[in-house]
């Protein structure tokens, strides 16, 4: 899995749909994702720190998490099928642990409310993700290729018959 933070809210240029963009730490993919716009109002509304006279429904939710003694330690953005990306809250209440299936936006929503880590897992990431910066890519594709042209058959031969003695 690959621990990720919201970069912010994006519209789409086409359709003018929100996107909740998500970077992994290096910066150097992005993860975007369509949302609503209910839910793009209600993660500004956490990015900003901004507090509701009353508690909307994110909120509502973080309240009964503290209410209950529950922790949320993190969401998992876990699957992408037909277009549709799927996420679990992973609930804590001492040593009792649950997942509770919800919509990505949700679960990122509630994140930043209660400043728990937004996960997703690598297969997600590699199917979804767009480069963010191209040049270190290439540099990595680059060395591997490099790596790649300098094997020779005889340096995994060399390497299976020293793992042997060590065995």
């Amino acid at each position: 899995m690959i621990e990720m933070k919201v970069a912010g809210i994006a519209l789409d240029a086409v359709t003018r749909s929100p996107i909740v963009l998500l970077k992994d730490g290096s910066d150097r993919r992005a993860l975007p994702i369509y949302i609503g716009q209910d839910q793009a109002k209600a993660i500004i509304t956490a990015l900003e720190g901004q507090k509701p006279p009353r508690p909307l429904t994110h909120d509502l939710f973080s309240n009964l998490l503290d209410a209950w003694e529950m922790t949320l330690t993190k969401v998992i953005i876990h699957a992408l099928q037909d277009s549709t990306f799927y996420a679990v809250l992973c609930v804590a209440k001492g040593e009792e642990k649950k997942e509770i299936d919800c919509r990505p936006s949700d679960a990122i929503s509630i994140a930043l409310r209660t400043q728990s880590p937004i996960w997703v897992m690598e297969e997600v990431v590699v199917d979804a993700s767009i480069p963010v910066d191209r040049d270190a890519d290439e540099e990595e594709r680059q060395a591997f290729r490099d790596f790649v042209s300098g094997i020779r058959p005889e340096d995994f031969i060399e390497q299976s018959r020293r793992h042997q003695k060590e065995s």
